[in-house]
């Protein structure tokens, strides 16, 4: 763990150089996370949760869009999966990242001085083609999250193992932020370091900022931009996500009669 954090907080704030494909793998749903990072929310038992999510990445450029399913287990038990689909990569290559499964266990609810704690185990299957492929994957770590009034703040520390020979080992700091501003309305926050497959150092260090809107009792909308700041360039990438929750709650009125 000290490793880890001694590998990756200096990122934040030194320019580390590199260009490459970010595989996306496993992402939170809304409303159990920011863009990447995790909450250690959890669906209720027996709910559907199933998302489709865009996104524009400038430098390098490409589009990727992304369906994405979850289903309550338990209360705090949720299974997930991930189907990524890239186009126009390099300006000429389209096609599936690897098929993600995810197992996320919320192990302590938390209380006024301590965060609540949950685990993640993840595996990909091999679909992907060549350029957007690592032939399956594992991986997993540690989710942290602790409300205090309107603001909602979580800490991830993952890690990820390949399969494809000549791959590094993946490690990821996420830390994300959530502002409610209305019942129905939040800010989002987030700034995440990894390193990747590709190289053996720091090569992403990115922050982005978004709003979600519940439209529905059941529907979640998120849009979003997230800002390279490794080389303090103006790569970019725009993100836009609609999820909706199965089977919607009934919300039941109690009636007061006074004699």
């Amino acid at each position: 763990m000290r490793r880890l954090l001694a590998i990756l907080i200096p990122a934040v704030f030194f320019a580390v150089s590199a260009e490459s494909y970010e595989v996306k793998g496993l992402q939170p749903l809304a409303p159990y996370g920011v863009f990447s990072t995790f909450s250690t929310e959890t669906l209720k038992e027996n709910k559907f949760d199933a998302g489709f999510a865009f996104e524009k990445v400038n430098g390098p450029d490409f589009y990727r869009t992304n369906f994405q399913f979850a289903y309550g287990l338990k209360n705090n038990i949720e299974l997930s999966a991930a189907l990524p689909y890239v186009l126009d990569w390099q300006d000429r290559v389209d096609g599936f990242e690897d098929f993600a499964f995810g197992f996320k266990h919320r192990i302590f609810d938390g209380n006024a001085a301590l965060p609540s704690v949950a685990y993640l185990l993840t595996v990909s299957g091999y679909l992907g083609k060549d350029e957007f492929t690592t032939e399956g994957r594992i991986g997993g770590g540690l989710i942290l999250t602790k409300k205090v009034g309107p603001f909602k703040g979580h800490l991830n520390l993952l890690y990820f193992k390949p399969v494809k020979q000549g791959l590094h080992d993946e490690y990821a700091l996420n830390t994300g932020a959530e502002l409610a501003v209305s019942s129905r309305s939040t800010v989002l926050v987030e700034l995440i370091g990894k390193k990747e497959f590709d190289k053996n150092k720091i090569n992403m260090v990115e922050w982005r900022l978004g709003y979600r809107a519940q439209a529905a009792d059941n529907i979640f909308t998120t849009i979003g931009a997230g800002f390279d700041i490794k080389n303090r360039t103006p790569d970019f990438r725009l993100m836009f996500s609609i999820n909706f929750i199965l089977p919607t709650e009934k919300i039941r009125i109690h009636k007061v009669i006074e004699e």
